[in-house]
């Protein structure tokens, strides 16, 4: 009696739902598991290899697998759809599955290969470049203009890169597909594999007759200028996006963006953390002492404020809306925090130190020696 067959969906582990993505994920795990390339001499994973090729096979062939749902494996009771190795795959395309798979083992991968052999549109590649500015221009947005390189399709042909009142021709081998499809006998039966066309590359066309101004690439290239809105807000390390500023796209693909990374210089006075901006001010013993009005630098300029009698050295004060616009919304600024230090004079006018011998002594302040400070002697 024959042994039966295990229900194809409990084979890949997937629900009776599964869509064609679920399929080919679990099958992909499987094959790369008990692929005999990685398990020589295990007749149990070549089994499991087999058995799992052969329920993709049906379930990835959406006629097959209709089939299978409604009258499971005895609608194949005439031929059993993996009896050939590999023959259920008849007419599907394998090629992403095991082009991945092999790209794995080997450290190959196709699938970079495979999306360039495509015909249609493609977008053009995103490109970077780099602005200094200053830190205020950081903090308030500027307008900038770089210059670079950029590539555009050749006017003289069109992007065709043939020559000027000549055409690319269709390529005989894969007859325009850009790809061709190589079959051969493996231990598992007969295995079709996709591959990228030698002789077109992709292209399905070939040009026998290059253009004399690009040289059969169908792209020249031009310094271009290009305006750069910095917005307010932006930090040191963020990049500005300009769609469609990027590389030329293919087949009338369109082009890729440019993202200008932007650096800030720093500032002698102000240092910046996110929103917040931070400095220090200076102000006298006396005007410590005593308070009073100063004076204190922000990027929109000085503002007085006034600092309370005794204020310490190390006081920090908060300006608020002296800081940076939010670059979510640059009508939302950050504050300003300022470090008030008590400025101490390192040279002194006789006056001056009388002044402070004074203060000193209403202060009860004694001389290293226990006694009172005493005047010079010619005082």
């Amino acid at each position: 009696m024959a042994e039966q067959k295990r229900d194809y969906y409990e084979i890949l582990g997937v629900p009776r739902d599964a869509d064609d993505a679920q399929l080919k994920k679990a099958y992909r795990e499987l094959a790369k598991k008990y692929h005999p390339d990685t398990n020589q001499g295990n007749p149990e994973a070549e089994a499991k290899f087999k058995e799992a090729s052969e329920a993709y096979g049906v379930l990835s062939d959406p006629e097959k697998r209709r089939t299978y749902d409604q009258f499971g494996h005895a609608a194949f009771s005439g031929g059993d759809p993996g009896a050939g190795g590999f023959s259920g795959f008849d007419g599907m395309d394998m090629g992403d599955i095991f082009g991945d798979l092999f790209g794995d083992f080997f450290g190959g991968g196709r699938g970079a290969t495979y999306r360039s052999a495509q015909n249609g549109p493609m977008r053009g590649a995103n490109l970077q470049t780099a602005v200094r500015i200053t830190f205020e221009e950081a903090v308030f947005g500027t307008e900038k203009e770089i210059e670079m390189n950029l590539r555009e399709e050749c006017q003289a042909c069109g992007g065709t890169g043939a020559k000027p009142g000549t055409s690319p021709v269709t390529c005989t081998k894969c007859n325009g597909k850009g790809r061709i499809v190589l079959t051969r006998q493996t231990m598992f039966g007969m295995m079709r594999e996709e591959q990228v066309c030698p002789d077109c590359r992709g292209e399905g066309k070939i040009i026998k007759d290059k253009c004399p101004k690009c040289y059969g690439t169908g792209y020249t290239q031009s310094r271009k200028k290009i305006q750069v809105s910095i917005p307010a807000g932006i930090d040191d390390g963020q990049s500005v996006r300009l769609r469609g500023k990027g590389d030329v796209g293919r087949n009338g693909g369109e082009r890729g963006d440019l993202l200008v990374a932007v650096s800030v210089s720093n500032h002698p006075i102000f240092k910046r953390q996110d929103t917040t901006i931070f400095s220090t001010a200076s102000i006298s013993f006396a005007k410590a002492a005593l308070g009073g009005t100063v004076r204190l630098k922000t990027l929109d300029g000085d503002v007085e404020y006034e600092v309370k009698a005794g204020t310490q050295t190390d006081t920090k004060i908060r300006l608020r809306g002296k800081g940076v616009p939010s670059l979510r919304n640059a009508n939302l600024r950050g504050d300003q925090i300022v470090t008030l230090v008590v400025d101490v004079p390192t040279k002194l006018t006789g006056a001056q130190r009388d002044a402070l011998e004074a203060f000193a002594e209403a202060m009860g302040e004694t001389d290293p020696d226990g006694g009172k400070r005493k005047k010079g002697l010619f005082k």
